[in-house]
């Protein structure tokens, strides 16, 4: 996609409809975040473009892994990657186009007892995303909901899971496209664009699922009933923490912003932007119909990072690596492989940091019935168990900041905490929105929408262990005055001060 390189004046986004507004602390690491270090080691090999892993409570410790061609492999820790599939539905699956196939398999709460399974794919002959349960126990498919989604053959979401409630919950995109050209994401007389919630346990009518009648739009004339959520552009990965109940989004962006949004538990009907916002930025000829309540996103980035898709992770409530990061939600970036870490900080905010790099290309990142993590990444195809450890910062930033009318000027100290000498370094940091570098000192300075790489001067290249240096800029802002909020030297996050 094309990518503007000039920072364009930025709206403020309306205040959110809900927030979570408590943080559970239970299992809850208070690590602080740039401590931690995500790492990966690959488990399986021979996957062909899997999209998703999930893994049954039933005491067998296997894992279940969709690949985008109608196939659900099974892995074992102790016998590796089975050869023959577990399910085969290939005949039902348009796979035509790069986001098109096998997207998502939920488990549901009585799978020991049924041998039932929940697919999301794109069906022939025409890519209508559809929702299907899939008996083990005589390899039967029944499609149970469908939406028309012939015109473009990206953007179908795909994401399956199971809420608290005990509802199923699916993700589908807004129909494809660029800049939502059906204007799906703020209509509600459609499924595109949306999270749906269905009740999959009973039939109602001549319905093979029934629509919960606290759904936020039953009874609300030419709504679609199963609407939980809406305004989503492509929300590939959505879950749920285990603890709190609350959901977590991530919802791919048009180019210029990618979002996290967070959502306290049971709170349904919430409008998340698309197309009138991108992230927290207005988005330029969306559809913004009047008299509209926005959810902000709880965190952005934008793709001059190096990423292009963000893939929506999970809360770690696993054992191991309780201690470390405990309640903490890991997600990352189909292009630039970054590893999120983000956290409620108490005060209604949330802190975040890079604490490493997955695999490239990954898709989806799974649990076992543990807790513990796995990812599955598209091409060269494999399953990957991931680690965490405490890895103190080797930087530090200190900062001073000055603001005044539409200007800030902000002084920052870096310090090399760690034991080894650097030598030439690349500061990366991000302003607020509707921040614009103005000028800078002791370091050459760039910003590509809110990206701000600085690197050193000819001065300043070496600094030793212990030793510390200072840089700074002047910015205009338009009413975000706040100083960056993380930083990375030479692609390490560094810890922030003052």
């Amino acid at each position: 996609m094309l990518l503007a390189l000039l920072l364009t004046v930025l709206t403020p986004l309306p205040a959110a409809a809900s927030q979570p507004s408590e943080t559970t602390t239970a299992a809850t690491s208070a690590t602080p975040l740039p401590s931690l270090k995500a790492t990966t080691t690959q488990v399986a090999f021979g996957l062909r473009r899997p999209t998703a892993v999930v893994a049954p409570d039933d005491g067998t410790d296997r894992l279940f892994i969709t690949e985008k061609s109608g196939t659900v492999r099974v892995y074992h820790p102790d016998t590796g990657l089975a050869t023959t599939p577990l399910i085969d539905i290939t005949s039902a699956i348009l796979e035509s186009g790069n986001e098109r196939g096998l997207l998502g398999i939920a488990i549901p709460p009585d799978f020991a007892a049924s041998q039932d399974l929940y697919l999301a794919y794109t069906a022939r002959p025409n890519g209508a995303v559809t929702l299907a349960r899939y008996r083990l126990d005589d390899s039967r498919l029944e499609v149970l909901l469908s939406q028309e989604h012939a015109e473009f053959n990206n953007h179908n979401g795909g994401q399956l899971a199971f809420g608290p409630d005990g509802n199923l919950y699916w993700s589908i995109g807004d129909g494809g496209g660029s800049a939502d050209p059906l204007k799906a994401g703020q209509r509600l007389d459609t499924l595109l664009g949306k999270i749906v919630r269905v009740d999959v346990s009973r039939t109602c009518g001549a319905l093979p699922y029934c629509v919960p009648s606290d759904n936020p739009f039953v009874g609300t004339p030419g709504a679609r009933a199963e609407i939980w959520h809406y305004g989503l552009r492509n929300p590939w990965r959505f879950s749920f923490d285990s603890v709190d109940g609350s959901m977590w989004i991530g919802d791919v962006g048009q180019g210029r912003w990618e979002e996290i949004d967070h959502i306290a538990r049971g709170r349904g009907g919430l409008n998340l932007g698309w197309s009138c916002y991108e992230g927290l930025e207005k988005f330029s000829g969306g559809d913004c119909p009047p008299g509209q309540t926005y959810t902000k996103p709880v965190f952005t980035y934008s793709p001059y990072t190096g990423g292009c898709s963000v893939i929506g992770g999970q809360v770690y409530r696993g054992q191991r690596y309780a201690d470390l990061v405990g309640g903490t939600y890991i997600a990352t970036d189909y292009c630039s492989s970054t590893v999120w870490a983000l956290r409620p900080d108490g005060n209604g905010g949330y802190e975040h940091a890079e604490i490493g790099e997955m695999p490239t290309q990954v898709t989806s990142i799974g649990t076992t019935a543990e807790g513990e993590f796995y990812v599955v990444n598209d091409l060269p195809g494999g399953l990957h168990r991931v680690s965490f450890a405490q890895e103190e910062p080797t930087c530090r930033v200190d900062r001073t900041v000055q603001t005044w009318g539409t200007g800030t000027k902000v002084d920052l100290t870096l310090t090399n905490t760690g034991d080894t000498p650097v030598n030439g370094w690349t500061l990366k940091f991000w302003l607020g929105l509707g921040q614009t570098v103005v000028s800078d000192w002791n370091t050459d300075l760039t910003q590509l929408s809110n990206t701000v790489t600085a690197t050193n001067a000819s001065h300043n290249a070496a600094i030793a262990p212990g030793s510390t240096i200072t840089l700074g800029y002047l910015a205009s802002h338009t009413g975000d005055a706040a100083p960056p909020p993380r930083f990375m030297l030479n692609g390490d996050a560094c810890a922030v001060g003052r």
